[in-house]
């Protein structure tokens, strides 16, 4: 079967922010945590950075409707540069507003919220904000019955 995932760099931050989506999502990790050190040493490369060994390689988490997140830590020992942009956000539309409001308040929390849960013209309650760890995020859920706009 296809699917589509969200990939997510941090810069050693991998490890706490799954843990954070974890507690928000609920469920368990698709698997434990690769980490860089596990990598073989490739011939021709730099050794890897011994305070890098224990950044994350890989990791994954099923979070709603069979989605499922990954992400990895940079490395850079390596040249890899984490940099922040708009040019990706995380799109979470869920089937209740309620629900919606929670998930917002959840993962939003010590992060920077551009727009609060909003009614919106096309019909859907809206949210969307970057979580403390710099994933920008879009929460949604159609409204329900008379609490949409006129």
């Amino acid at each position: 079967m296809a699917t589509v995932s969200a990939y997510l760099n941090f810069d050693g931050t991998c490890e706490e922010a799954f843990a954070f989506y974890r507690e928000v999502f609920g469920g368990e990790l698709v698997d434990p945590p690769m980490r860089m050190g596990d990598m073989p040493p490739t011939p021709g490369q730099p050794p890897l950075a011994e305070d890098e060994a224990s950044r994350v390689m890989h990791v994954a988490l099923d979070i709603v409707a069979g989605y499922r997140l990954m992400g990895s830590d940079i490395l850079p020992s390596m040249g890899h540069v984490l940099t922040a942009g708009n040019a990706m956000y995380v799109a979470i539309t869920l089937d209740d507003e309620d629900e919606a409001r929670d998930l917002f308040a959840k993962l939003s929390a010590g992060g920077t919220v551009a727009v609060e849960p909003t009614p919106m013209f096309w019909g859907d309650l809206y949210s969307d904000f970057i979580d403390r760890f710099g994933i920008q995020w879009m929460v949604m859920a159609p409204l329900t019955e008379g609490t949409g706009l006129a």
